[in-house]
């Protein structure tokens, strides 16, 4: 979302064809929308006034798996990530630090220039 907010071109790529073609989806964690704005404030703002994403609340189950970590960004987006009914497959994490996700129980999709 940071990267979104520093012109990253994939990153607007991504949002573009969310809005643009049928069957894209974009998810925001809320905690993770925190953690964003707080490194560069006007971001939660910004991505959730655009119409492709979708900002996932933290419910019991989400909060009860936040709980158990120190980052709560990263573990509400872990948790957005895990197969649900809605999404079977699960959901893949976008990101422009893929290091970050190194050993985690999540597919990613490398936003790096």
């Amino acid at each position: 979302m940071v990267a979104a907010g520093r012109g990253n071109r994939l990153v607007s790529r991504l949002i573009h064809r969310a809005h643009a073609e049928p069957g894209w989806y974009l998810y925001a964690p809320a905690c993770a929308l925190v953690e964003a704005d707080r490194a560069r404030p006007g971001t939660a703002e910004h991505i959730a006034a655009l119409p492709s994403i979708t900002v996932v609340d933290l419910d019991l189950s989400a909060a009860l798996a936040v709980a158990r970590e120190t980052t709560w960004a990263t573990a509400h987006t872990r948790h957005a990530a895990l197969p649900t009914p809605e999404r079977p497959d699960g959901a893949v994490v976008a990101t422009a630090d893929p290091g970050q996700w190194k050993g985690q129980p999540v597919r990613i999709l490398d936003l790096t220039n």
